[in-house]
């Protein structure tokens, strides 16, 4: 693929989507992945009470088939949670829910981007987790031209299958790529600059998520 497009030269590269995912991810030694609204933070709210998550593509029959192969719980639709199946998708939810050991969270695009993107380190990035991720991922020497990292604004799917970039998602990649430039890695693709801008130049985050 032409050098343009995959953002070479640089040491922090931003891109979206699934599709951007899969070919970037080819390209760098790390690939974080931000879903602001699902899939990243519920990953940080699990994570925090000690679960170990595993993402999965597709969020059907599949996906019960793979929780059972991995011997874990599976998170359901939001709108699908019981009391006997507490997790889901919903951050909120998940705070809610007791705690497990293992749990399977599909979802058409923050855990498909997880789940595809071979033959790099995945980390899983967000609003509430920016900082953190910024530091230890420079701390693994990622981010400079010789070991990149990709920021991959998840987005979600306009009725059509097509992407349809998310807000959200575009000021949590910025928020993460604004942590890497603060941690020392200088070396930003110009999409990636124009992310962190987003996000720095936006005054109440927390605000424009949620109105």
């Amino acid at each position: 693929m032409n050098d343009w497009f995959t953002q070479a030269g640089h040491g922090v590269r931003f891109e979206w989507g699934p599709v951007g995912a899969s070919l970037l991810a080819e390209e760098v030694a790390c690939l974080v992945v931000v879903d602001v609204l699902s899939f990243t933070t519920s990953v940080t709210v699990a994570v925090e009470s000690g679960t170990r998550v595993f993402p999965h593509r597709w969020r059907d029959e599949t996906a019960a088939v793979f929780a059972d192969h991995v011997g874990a719980a599976l998170a359901v639709g939001r709108s699908a949670a019981t009391e006997a199946s507490p997790w889901s998708l919903s951050p909120a939810a998940l705070r809610r829910a007791p705690a497990t050991p293992r749990l399977v969270l599909p979802s058409p695009n923050g855990s498909t981007i997880a789940a595809t993107a071979d033959g790099c380190t995945v980390v899983a990035g967000c609003l509430r987790n920016a900082t953190a991720v910024g530091r230890w991922v420079a701390g693994q020497g990622y981010g400079t031209v010789e070991r990149p990292v990709v920021v991959i604004a998840s987005g979600e799917h306009w009725p059509d299958g097509s992407l349809r970039p998310a807000l959200e998602d575009l000021l949590g990649a910025g928020a993460v790529i604004a942590a890497l430039r603060r941690y020392g890695r200088d070396r930003l693709a110009p999409e990636a600059t124009a992310a962190a801008a987003a996000y720095e130049g936006v005054g109440d985050v927390a605000a424009t998520v949620t109105n």
